[in-house]
């Protein structure tokens, strides 16, 4: 199905207000890099070189004491966020460190361990993850951190109760760290914002974790936090994971709780948007979600034992051409032809190369449905509404004069996102509902309950600072799988050219995450899963 006229001129739109702003941002902005040179240490304490599983049974088995094990995440991050800024938070004033609170909590979990008489496997049953250490995204509420998804105007804004899934993995034992670094409002593919500034990459700190959950990525990457918890609209949470180095899963919508996390969802938004787990080792992704998950965890039959030899695969290598996306890269191309040698070799099956015209219009589809009114009939909210809040919406054309003379409140990024919401269209197009409709159809059709699609992740590695405004839509990469509803997992594939990490999306049919799963563990102990920044 070609695109419409009004499509078109859309999509030249669309690249001209952000082209037109990656020039002003050369412009006005200081191009050299005060990280330039600068690296990573490499991880020395051998705890931080386990998994939150294997963390958690040494400490029931007072292997290792949680003080010890909380502590030596406590030194990384003092260690490693000085060049990163991944935690922005670790108390809500002077007076009270969340640090100082972990190593108490820490102090009583250990001491709870010694007089409990019920034996190691009562504990893991009642609390599987006591003792761990946890980071938090902060658009999530952390009871007495803050809460501001980086909007300068709700600073002084703290989480007053627990986001569920944050209550429940506390409930089973997890210790709270501190919180990490979003894009403003949770709407960008880089973390940075006016509050707390721009984090980096742990594996070139000239280059972006990803966005939104990139402090989330960046520490986990750093080895500064085990597991973590992150939100996915549009690929909030692969996009990083996929940055980084690490594991994060993308859940089947409507399974692990959404609420209370800032922005709160509108319009028709709950139906894409996932929270889930993102960690460093693929072990830890199932328990994390089953835990997460609570009273609805039996829907995704994670209990169920699969046998990789008996599901159907496919490869998609890129989204066919779209006018929007860049070009996959050869380097991202060949990793995912060497996931496809190894399936077949290893596991005897066939994977088959599959291909949807439709995925050359992700970007549109995706763009569209995220602005489609609710079950009433109410819209969402204005991006340029959420951005004035508690006052009047930003006006996107004044906003960016005041950015040119250093007096804006908001990013670049997320003043194009407001000026490219201006140029939209109020009435959703047919044609695109269409082209969803039969795409949608067509993946469900093909993976049923035993399929797994590989996709790529992005059309290529963690860019520098600031490109992603001259490549504003290639997240479309992962925003259609969010309007697909479908799970998806970001696995890691080791190390390109450059010393960035590689991966691939790993995606099943709806309530089917078990499978993709499985396949992390796979491809984990196949391609060597997460690699140190600092040693490389």
């Amino acid at each position: 199905m070609a695109l419409t006229l009004l499509q078109k001129v859309q999509v030249c739109l669309f690249k001209a207000v952000m082209g037109v702003l990656f020039a002003v941002f050369r412009l006005f902005s200081p191009q050299r890099s005060v990280m330039s040179g600068k690296k990573l240490p490499p991880v020395s304490n051998p705890l931080l070189l386990l998994s939150a599983t294997q963390l958690a049974k040494k400490i029931r088995r007072k292997e290792v004491s949680s003080v010890e094990v909380v502590q030596a995440y406590i030194d990384r991050i003092q260690e490693v966020n000085p060049l990163l800024n991944a935690v922005v938070k670790t108390g809500k004033k002077e007076s009270f460190d969340l640090f100082d609170a972990a190593l108490q909590e820490a102090a009583q979990v250990d001491k709870l361990i010694e007089e409990e008489t019920g034996g190691e496997e009562v504990l893991e049953d009642r609390l599987p993850l006591l003792g761990v250490p946890l980071s938090v995204k902060e658009c999530f509420a952390l009871q007495g951190m803050p809460n501001t998804a980086g909007l300068l105007s709700r600073r002084g804004v703290t989480a007053t109760v627990d986001t569920p899934s944050v209550a429940l993995l506390k409930r089973a034992g997890a210790i709270p760290l501190g919180v990490t670094n979003t894009s403003e409002l949770c709407m960008w593919c880089e973390s940075h914002n006016h509050l707390y500034g721009i984090t980096r990459n742990p594996y070139d700190l000239e280059r972006t974790p990803g966005g939104s959950s990139g402090g989330e990525g960046s520490i986990l990457g750093a080895a500064g936090a085990v597991i973590g918890v992150g939100s996915d609209i549009g690929g909030s949470i692969r996009m990083p994971c996929f940055f980084n180095g690490i594991f994060g899963h993308k859940t089947t919508p409507g399974v692990v709780s959404c609420e209370n996390q800032y922005p709160p969802y509108s319009g028709r938004h709950e139906e894409y948007l996932s929270t889930g787990p993102m960690c460093r080792y693929a072990e830890d992704l199932l328990p994390l979600l089953n835990i997460m998950a609570g009273p609805k965890a039996h829907m995704l039959s994670l209990n169920m034992k699969v046998d990789l030899k008996k599901l159907r695969f496919f490869t998609i290598p890129h989204d066919g051409g779209s006018l929007m996306t860049y070009p996959v890269s050869k380097e991202l191309i060949e990793i995912q032809r060497k996931v496809v040698e190894r399936l077949e070799a290893d596991l005897g099956v066939k994977v088959q190369e599959v291909r949807f015209p439709e995925l050359c219009y992700s970007f549109q589809i995706w763009n569209t449905y995220m602005g489609l009114p609710d079950k009433e009939g109410k819209p969402p909210q204005a991006f340029a509404e959420l951005l004035g809040e508690p006052g009047r919406p930003v006006r996107p054309l004044w906003e960016l004069l005041k950015w040119m003379v250093g007096k804006s409140e908001h990013t670049m990024a997320a003043i194009g996102l407001a000026l490219v919401e201006m140029s939209q269209g109020s009435k959703p197009s047919t044609s695109v509902i269409q082209q969803k409709d039969k795409l949608q159809k067509e993946v469900e059709e093909l993976l049923g309950t035993d399929g797994v699609l590989l996709y790529p992740s992005h059309p290529r590695v963690a860019p520098k600072h600031h490109h992603p405004l001259f490549r504003p839509f290639d997240f479309a990469y992962t925003g259609i799988i969010n309007i697909l509803g479908l799970p998806i997992t970001q696995c890691p594939l080791g190390l390109g050219e450059e010393g960035l990490p590689l991966g691939v999306q790993v995606i099943a049919g709806k309530l089917h995450d078990h499978l993709t799963l499985e396949v992390a563990l796979y491809l984990e102990k196949t391609f060597g899963g997460w690699r140190d920044p600092g040693a490389n």
